[in-house]
């Protein structure tokens, strides 16, 4: 049973690793964060104002995830952490695909999934960002 959630900590702290519903809910968490199904009814597509930050798959048990990154940070976690490995049908420049068999810490998880979406939300063009990014 988890314990309740106290101050700033997330639920992922909670947990020994992190899984498929975790994932779910996490991504789900980030502001105007929609989820589909437009390729498959097994792979859930994540995005922020119509452009895809993250998707999930659970394949024999093990959620997957792909996530965009810095293509410079994607190869450096690629060589830390076996479970990375270049985007499954995405730009593998900017693409990791994460195995969520326990072996990437929570707080990196949770870091590359707000990257994503944040990678993402730069992007856009200035009026078409939400406004929880803007400046000035």
């Amino acid at each position: 049973m988890l314990a309740p959630l106290r101050g700033n900590l997330s639920l992922l702290q909670y947990n020994a690793f992190m899984n498929y519903d975790l994932a779910r809910a996490y991504l789900l968490s980030k502001p105007e964060a929609a989820e589909d199904y437009p390729f498959d009814p097994e792979v859930a597509v994540y995005r922020i104002r119509g452009k895809i930050f993250a998707t999930l798959v659970e394949k024999a048990g093990l959620g997957q995830m792909n996530l965009k990154c810095d293509p410079d940070e994607a190869l450096a976690l690629r060589d830390i952490f076996s479970a990375i490995i270049p985007g499954y049908h995405m730009n593998k420049k900017h693409w990791n695909t994460i195995r969520l068999d326990g072996s990437v810490p929570l707080g990196e998880l949770e870091r590359m999934m707000d990257n994503s979406y944040l990678l993402i939300i730069a992007g856009m063009p200035r009026h078409k960002r939400p406004l929880l990014t803007r400046s000035g």
